[in-house]
């Protein structure tokens, strides 16, 4: 499967979200001397559904699992590093250069799974200028103009509440078109703009709340 094919296949939010959860299994399998693996034992291991896994598996696999076997480990991971894009680089900008925003700048597997951050940008002007993991802090002005000048088209959004949404028209104006949203706030985009939400709160919560459960 190229970069063309795996781009023409349309999953619903949940079976894309299974796709990295396989990939990284599949990892952890190989490190371990496995040559083949099948859609049934992945299901055991992730607790899945094994039907599940085998349709999800069939739409990014280009060579078919085996009966007894199942399928190959390396290609499979091939074909999930093409389908996940980890096989190519996208160049990011980041927004909100505090804390949250200098740990994500500096959390080196960006890199080894296809992004890169290119730049970071904050209102605060002691920021302006420093440097964090090699990517350079600049004032929100210069957005724009870095953006459109080296085409990039993913946008990460760290910064509070309050300033996200302006931040974010900021982007979709500059041309980014796909966005990681770490505010608590629901963005208001365009059609054709992608947001993913990250709420560590509302994760924490959730978790919170299933241990509490299995407690009962």
């Amino acid at each position: 499967m190229d970069k063309a094919e795996s781009n023409k296949i349309a999953l619903s939010k949940p079976a894309l979200e299974r796709m990295p959860k396989y990939y990284y299994y599949l990892k952890s399998i190989l490190v371990q001397g496995n040559e083949f693996i099948s859609s049934s034992d992945i299901a055991v291991a992730l607790k899945k559904n094994p039907i599940q896994v085998r349709k999800d598996l069939a739409l990014v696999s280009s060579v078919p699992g085996k009966p007894r076997s199942g399928f190959n480990i390396v290609q499979l991971l091939k074909d999930l590093e093409v389908f996940l894009c980890y096989n190519t680089t996208d160049d990011v900008i980041l927004v909100g250069a505090g804390r949250l925003g200098q740990a994500l700048m500096s959390y080196d597997a960006f890199k080894k799974y296809g992004f890169n951050i290119v730049a970071a940008f904050d209102k605060d002007q002691k920021l302006h200028g420093k440097i964090v993991n090699n990517v350079v802090i600049y004032p929100m002005e210069k957005m724009t103009e870095i953006v459109q000048y080296q085409n990039v088209n993913i946008g990460i959004i760290a910064l509070p509440r309050k300033d996200a949404q302006a931040v974010c028209d900021t982007m979709v104006n500059s041309g980014i078109r796909a966005i990681l949203n770490f505010t608590q706030r629901v963005l208001n985009v365009p059609e054709n703009v992608v947001v993913q939400d990250v709420n560590l709160v509302a994760s924490l919560a959730i978790l919170s709340r299933r241990f509490k459960d299995k407690e009962l």
